[in-house]
């Protein structure tokens, strides 16, 4: 990932916001500019308001009615509660293409260091009874802001545009399964949102304001998270002859898990199997009943995904095999969020390219030709990927103070990194954001061919 990174820290010392960035404008270009421009105190206000009040995946009660209450005002069609939290503002505008804007709306349990003025305090109490801290870290509320500036030029800009156009509020991106979520609740069908002909998404980047990441092809990887459960049988710590230890079974199955991808997958090939969290017991001296690991897999290829179930679900059965449990206390495995690798459409990819370089240099759009693919994932695509049109295009626009980066950099740190407590989208991307969505969605809708 350093690699990754240091491509897109390409010439950060002769960065200028608002000047070495940008191209000369088109009058449509600049009346985009200037809309937003007179719309960025109430963007703003929005976006701390979010997030000062972050929400976890399937909580964001009070974010989507946010969200619901600007569409309504702008006078979309505007539906709720779609997949527990979902909420859909539609407008037609004559006829024309059906284009879906997603933004996902959750946050993440990490305790925010920002030191901002409007950092989020808020503790959240989870299903199990214990409380965690929350906080945006992955710019999420950034995502939802775009969003509504992006609706709210649309509906005061009819004569731009032909078609109709959907916005998407989606809940819990972070654990993959919001998007599946809303589709399966009957967002289609249930809901009669009409099936997109395209889907565009924008995601934070830990990279300098005035930067954008739009490539095509194959850009994240899949991903599954599962809940691994060893099952033993409990008793005192000093007699562990008289019980079946899972926290000794739990322990041998982590280590082993890494040889799947090791010594079972082609060393040609990218595959990651995490355990991100081990759960169990509570006192010292007492051996507990069971243990939890929560698994996440990473991987490019379905054959890798299955080599990796596969092998996982043999270690288990191994492992309690060689401690001689009873078949009904052989592990089990809970499925949880899914998604496929998220693979842009090509014309659709390089249309969103060619529409920029209005709004930045083109030097700056961060294209296939030097962007890695990452093991990072997202749900986004699971709007579409089981309809018969399937094109969609998801790009990254730059958050961070270009100056500040620059210097993080040489230090060898990434504070604007997506996950940590020390995450921060600069105010100015906000804006910037608003106008590359708005610049995309006018581009997708204004092809002379869908």
């Amino acid at each position: 990932m350093r690699q990754y990174f240091r491509i897109l820290a390409i010439s950060l010392a002769s960065i200028a916001l608002g000047a070495s960035f940008l191209n000369a404008q088109s009058a449509e270009e600049t009346f985009v500019s200037q809309s937003v421009e007179k719309d960025t105190d109430n963007l703003l206000t929005i976006f701390k308001d979010i997030h000062q009040n972050p929400e976890l995946g399937f909580m964001e009660v009070r974010t989507a009615g946010i969200i619901a209450a600007q569409f309504k005002e702008l006078g979309y069609d505007v539906t709720e509660g779609i997949g527990k939290t979902g909420v859909v503002g539609m407008m037609k505008n004559e006829s024309g293409p059906v284009v879906m804007y997603r933004a996902d709306m959750d946050c993440n349990s990490v305790k925010e260091t920002t030191g901002l003025p409007y950092a989020s305090e808020k503790i959240v109490k989870l299903a199990d009874g214990s409380e965690t801290p929350v906080m945006h870290a992955c710019g999420h509320d950034a995502h939802v802001t775009w969003m509504i500036g992006v609706a709210k030029f649309f509906a005061e800009n009819k004569d731009l545009w032909k078609g109709t156009v959907i916005f998407v509020g989606q809940p819990a991106e972070e654990p993959i399964l919001g998007a599946e979520a809303m589709v399966n609740d009957g967002l289609y069908s249930t809901y009669n949102i009409p099936e997109p002909d395209y889907l565009f998404g924008i995601h934070t980047a830990p990279i300098a304001v005035g930067m954008v990441a739009a490539a095509t092809g194959v850009r994240m990887a899949g991903t599954d998270q599962l809940d691994v459960t060893f099952h033993g049988i409990g008793g005192h710590g000093s007699t562990p002859n008289l019980s079946k230890d899972p926290i000794v079974m739990a322990a041998s199955a982590i280590m082993q898990y890494q040889a799947i991808v090791s010594r079972g997958i082609d060393p040609k090939k990218s595959a990651v199997i995490t355990v991100g969290s081990v759960q169990a017991g509570t006192d010292n001296n007492v051996i507990p009943s069971s243990a939890l690991l929560k698994v996440n897999l990473r991987w490019f290829d379905e054959k890798d995904r299955k080599t990796m179930i596969d092998g996982i679900t043999r270690i288990n059965e191994g492992i309690a095999h060689a401690y001689n449990l009873p078949k009904e206390l052989y592990p089990s495995i809970k499925m949880k969020g899914f998604s496929y690798p998220l693979d842009n459409s090509q014309s659709l990819t390089k249309l969103v390219q060619q529409s920029l370089n209005g709004i930045v240099d083109s030097k700056y759009i961060l294209k296939e030709d030097i962007l890695p693919s990452v093991m990072g994932s997202e749900d986004f695509h699971h709007l579409v990927i089981h309809n018969q049109k399937k094109n969609y295009c998801y790009i990254q626009v730059g958050v961070a103070e270009p100056a500040r980066f620059e210097e993080s950099y040489k230090q060898g740190k990434l504070p604007f990194n997506a996950h940590n407590g020390d995450f921060e989208v600069d105010l100015a991307a906000i804006p910037y954001g608003t106008k590359v969505g708005i610049t995309a969605m006018l581009a997708i809708f204004n092809q002379s061919e869908k």
